[in-house]
């Protein structure tokens, strides 16, 4: 198995942000040190969360600390930049770090519409912005002179440079949930993300990729590939016993939640209600702390002593997850604690699970 690193930590004042993001720097570095084959960056604005923010330029930073790890975002939003920007900022980054760059692509957060109103935006067309983005993300990095002509962006661009050093351009994941994208996917032969599935619809979401991906006529040896690649997302926190883990993860679940509800009902405008069909007993603010917090453990979470987390993390092995992404900062989590965490993780849970080094997906 491989194992990816990622963070979502959230810095609790203005005061403490600069101490964070130094401290989100050693996080990787010290990711790297204990083998973790790439390093995940969330984006998000104006809470705390995600504390730098700017992803892209995050992952300079982490350019010059890093020689090894492979750097990708979960995910970049792409509504709130100009898809030619970005495409140089993600090209400029591929060269920086010699090709360790993997681009998760989304439309956007679902729940927190102030920041699609902080960048002068509304939701209601993220998904077209997106559409066009990718377009042309992927026109941009042949390295050819084009024009496009679309509904948001209408370029004439002589030629990128640089260019990447994966060819056609790094990686463009997508995160995934429904049945129908796990399917879609493999059909177009992207690699996938996804957070929150259950052990048991495990096994048959992989099934539908792979599906999707002999539907699409993809070669063996590129269906072996993106199979293991495929990325599940946990959160994680391991500690000397498993009643430590259990009480401390929930508590910082717990104090995650409360900031997560509070900003979104002080800043998302009152005309905007996040769609049904995204919302679960974590995310929806009617389902009370003593339902929602035992979901997330049971759903989306590997947690205990080193003893326990390998039996966790041995069991998604045996339904197939070869790549999973662990989560180990929570809401104002303590650097320390959180560094404890992943060093008992990587010296006692990772080493018994043959980790490969960064893989090659060009």
């Amino acid at each position: 198995m491989q194992f990816g690193w990622l963070t979502l930590a959230l810095s609790p004042s203005p005061e403490e942000d600069a101490a964070r993001i130094a401290q989100q720097i050693e996080q990787v570095c010290t990711a790297e040190r204990l083998g973790f084959s790439d390093v995940w960056l969330t984006e998000h604005y104006f809470t705390g969360e995600s504390v730098y923010n700017d992803s892209l330029m995050f992952a300079a930073a982490l350019a010059m600390k890093t020689s090894r790890i492979r750097i990708g975002f979960a995910v970049v939003q792409t509504p709130f930049h100009h898809p030619v920007r970005l495409a140089v900022q993600l090209a400029l980054l591929d060269n920086l770090t010699n090709g360790r760059i993997d681009v998760g692509i989304g439309k956007g957060t679902v729940y927190n519409e102030y920041e699609f109103v902080g960048h002068g935006l509304r939701s209601h067309d993220s998904r077209e912005r997106m559409e066009e983005a990718v377009e042309i993300l992927e026109r941009a990095w042949r390295g050819k002179p084009f024009r496009y002509d679309g509904k948001f962006h209408k370029v004439d661009v002589p030629e990128l440079r640089p260019k990447p050093v994966q060819q056609p351009g790094p990686p463009l994941w997508r995160s995934v949930i429904s049945p129908g994208s796990f399917t879609e996917c493999g059909k177009l032969g992207v690699p996938i993300l996804t957070a929150r599935l259950p052990v048991a619809r495990i096994k048959e979401r992989w099934a539908l990729y792979e599906a999707g991906l002999i539907a699409g006529g993809h070669d063996a040896a590129k269906r072996a590939r993106l199979l293991a690649q495929s990325a599940l997302w946990r959160n994680v926190y391991v500690a000397e016993s498993d009643a430590q883990a259990e009480d401390e993860l929930a508590a910082l679940l717990t104090e995650t939640r409360h900031h997560m509800m509070h900003v979104r009902e002080a800043f998302n405008p009152p005309d905007f209600t996040p769609g049904p069909e995204t919302l679960n007993p974590w995310t929806d603010p009617k389902v009370a702390d003593g339902e929602a917090i035992p979901y997330v453990l049971s759903t989306g979470s590997l947690y205990g002593s080193p003893k326990r987390v390998r039996e966790q993390v041995a069991e998604l092995r045996d339904v197939g997850v070869r790549h999973l992404l662990c989560q180990t900062g929570f809401g104002a989590m303590s650097h320390e604690r959180n560094i404890a965490s992943m060093r008992r993780f990587g010296e006692q849970v990772m080493s018994a699970f043959g980790t490969t080094q960064a893989r090659s997906v060009a």
